[in-house]
């Protein structure tokens, strides 16, 4: 394996696209080498353009599709026509997804249903509708995004944690049904980095200071720290590694809950 994270001739999907953290890394899989399907919700398509012609920029082909990942027939149609343009699908990142912030009490009935519909169901069913395809080649790298709400806990986030503790679950069940197809499936799960689902946390300082004393590196992420991660788990590097939660948190699922005093 001479150049393991060389991802030139592969052909990634990246749902959730139109922003985010979804295009940083979209981006670095194509300055791999891959060529990419983006995708967005319909009325997100201008944004999804814009993308599109950046990573042609680059020289790597890329096909904006539209995709809601709560309905089937969506899902369907996007890979059918992946698969048409692209002939195969090889790479799949599951980053589509999303939040409603809410105490406990306040959450509906429709906002559980948003959540677990979009962050839950819809990865599963991409994942489905993309293997079907990757079986018969015998290869295919499955990554899961998730968030360090996989392994830990928070306020106000009962909806999303549910959502991303079943996909770390779904993800170790994915990747045993897979696996003798050559199929790997893997969970990457982010700490606390700044997207425009929660931007208006970092607009409270004194919630950063809160926040960046539980990590131990001392900061929120920066999207670049995910560039390796989702690399790795999209090449050759990472084929012996699947069913696995990969966080990218600055050390923050360690448990770290204060500053350590001068001296101690």
């Amino acid at each position: 394996m001479e150049r393991p994270f060389d991802l030139s001739g592969k052909k990634a999907v990246v749902t959730g696209a139109s922003r985010g953290l979804g295009q940083y890394m979209g981006r670095a899989l194509a300055r791999a080498g891959a060529d990419l399907v983006i995708t967005a919700l319909p009325q997100e398509m201008e944004p999804l353009a814009a993308f599109q012609r950046e990573i042609e920029a680059i020289g790597r082909r890329a096909l904006a599709l539209p995709l809601d990942v709560r309905h089937l027939d969506s899902i369907m149609q996007m890979v059918e026509t992946a698969i048409r343009e692209w002939k195969r699908i090889d790479i799949l990142v599951n980053n589509a997804g999303c939040n409603v912030r809410k105490p406990a009490l306040d959450v509906t009935w429709d906002d559980w249903n948003l959540v677990l519909d979009t962050n839950l169901r819809g990865t599963f069913f991409v994942s489905q509708a993309v293997a079907r395809h990757m079986i018969p080649n015998r290869y295919g790298r499955i990554i899961n995004i998730g968030s360090v709400t996989c392994v830990a806990g928070y306020a106000g986030l009962g909806p999303y944690g549910a959502s991303r503790g079943g996909t770390k679950q779904l993800t170790m069940s994915l990747a045993d049904d897979w696996g003798p197809h050559g199929i790997t499936v893997n969970c990457l799960a982010p700490g606390w980095f700044k997207t425009a689902q929660n931007e208006v946390l970092y607009q409270d300082q004194e919630w950063v200071d809160y926040i960046c004393d539980r990590i131990p590196l001392k900061r929120p992420g920066h999207p670049r720290d995910l560039d390796g991660a989702v690399v790795f788990l999209a090449s050759d590097a990472s084929e012996y590694i699947t069913g696995q939660t990969l966080l990218v948190d600055g050390g923050i699922s360690t448990g770290a809950t204060r500053a350590m005093p001068k001296g101690e």
